[in-house]
């Protein structure tokens, strides 16, 4: 019998998670020919999280628990999951209910016909606002454009990976993650499926704009040098223009005898490549800390406990 292990991160989620398993437990009935393994991750919540999986698990005998050491973000949750689940096949799935259980049945389905990472496409976004939506998908056309692999736009963490895609992520150990593209990146048969996302069930969102930046900033470092390489063709393309400017001025000066001039143009010069000098060192600074981060090789979370048992 193959076993399928439904992995759930979860961080403050105790207004939800009846629900959530009220669902699942209906989902998984279709799935009777299977071993299954329902395996969340609380990372570092500070409400009763824990304290209500623990409480699921004693009317369930297919939960299984992490509880980390502290709050290590949904990145570091994912692999934390992966590295504990056990199943032949393992479905991530957030735990506010936007993705749909319901899905599952039918990932399970592409996966016996041979496709090793079904992944569910965001046909559309109910409850997020414009802004949200126009932002993310700028953000992915940047990522697509100048990654050298395939991103692929609208997909979250909701998918079914084969065991062979769960090994290949977890030989991954950089310490900041972007898993979106990683999956993209370790290959393998992949099989896309479509659906609305729904408006969260109930808590709140722990993703507000600046986390969302600062997880953008991780999708185009981690995969593309492009900022780098924009950044010297930026600086050679305004040292030519302020080469040619300054023998113009020089020209102009001797040939015509005209006094040099232009005050406020001077300032403007030079606040606008102390800006541009400022912003390269920026982006340069961005990767400098990621390597400076990798160099450390720390480990990427701790367990507190598994399953009960102190670790």
């Amino acid at each position: 019998m193959k076993k399928i292990t439904i992995l759930i991160p979860a961080y403050n989620e105790e207004e939800v998670l009846p629900q959530l398993h009220a669902r699942l437990d209906k989902v998984l009935t279709n799935l009777a020919n299977y071993d299954l393994e329902i395996l969340f991750v609380n990372d570092g919540s500070r409400d009763r999280t824990l304290d209500i999986i623990k409480d699921l698990q004693k009317k369930d005998r297919r939960i299984s628990y992490i509880d980390l050491s502290r709050n290590y973000g949904k990145e570091i949750a994912m692999i934390a999951g992966l590295d504990y689940a056990t199943g032949d096949a393992v479905v991530i799935i957030d735990a506010d209910l936007q993705d749909p259980p319901e899905l599952i049945p039918q990932m399970v389905k592409y996966w016996e016909e041979g496709y090793d990472d079904v992944f569910a496409k965001r046909n559309s976004r109910r409850g997020e606002t414009w802004f949200k939506k126009s932002t993310a998908n700028i953000f992915y056309k940047l990522l697509q454009k100048f990654s050298k692999i395939p991103i692929q736009e609208n997909t979250g963490d909701f998918r079914l990976l084969d065991r062979r895609c769960v090994n290949a992520l977890k030989q991954l150990r950089e310490t900041q993650r972007y898993t979106k593209g990683m999956f993209d990146w370790i290959g393998f048969n992949k099989k896309e499926i479509l659906f609305d996302r729904d408006p969260r069930a109930a808590g709140k969102t722990k993703w507000n704009y600046l986390k969302l930046l600062d997880l953008a900033i991780e999708g185009i470092t981690s995969f593309t040098t492009v900022p780098l390489r924009l950044s010297s063709l930026l600086g050679s393309i305004i040292s030519i223009c302020a080469f040619c400017y300054m023998m113009f001025i020089i020209f102009k000066t001797i040939i015509y005898g005209e006094p040099v001039q232009g005050y406020p143009s001077l300032m403007v010069i030079i606040l606008f490549l102390g800006g541009i000098q400022l912003l390269s060192l920026g982006i340069i600074g961005e990767y400098i800390g990621r390597i400076f981060n990798e160099t450390k090789r720390r480990p990427l979370y701790f367990v507190d406990e598994y399953n009960g048992k102190k670790v």
